[in-house]
């Protein structure tokens, strides 16, 4: 069992940036694949970036590629997004999930646990 608790969301203007955060509980963080997915109101739910269990290789989506960025420091059981260059479409609640595996995933049915959401609102 892993509980996932997300921080660092916030009002930002167009072009600025935030921290996201994500906080894992248990002693086995590091043997999940993680992830971040965004869901925009009167949206799905959608795939932004994922790390796999050591932090070695990460994928994006390509609307965030060359702007975000997913990295894990496993001592801490965080991973965090850097989010830089941000666009009022980027606005959405962001969530983190985690995934026992050792394969890729960036399909939001695949993963095992959700944290509560992040409101992050970008302005024009």
């Amino acid at each position: 069992q892993v509980q996932l608790v997300e921080s660092g969301g916030g009002l930002v203007q167009a072009g600025g940036s935030l921290r996201l955060s994500c906080a894992a509980s248990g002693r086995t963080f590091s043997m999940y694949f993680m992830g971040w997915f965004r869901q925009a109101p009167g949206k799905e739910r959608e795939f932004v970036a994922a790390i796999t269990r050591g932090g070695g290789s990460t994928y994006y989506a390509d609307s965030v590629k060359g702007r975000f960025t997913i990295s894990r420091d496993n001592a801490k059981n965080t991973v965090y997004l850097q989010m830089n260059s941000l666009k009022p479409e980027d606005t959405a609640v962001y969530y983190c999930a985690a995934k026992s595996g050792s394969y890729v995933y960036v399909v939001e049915n695949e993963y095992d646990y959700w944290g509560q959401g992040t409101q992050v609102t970008v302005s024009s």
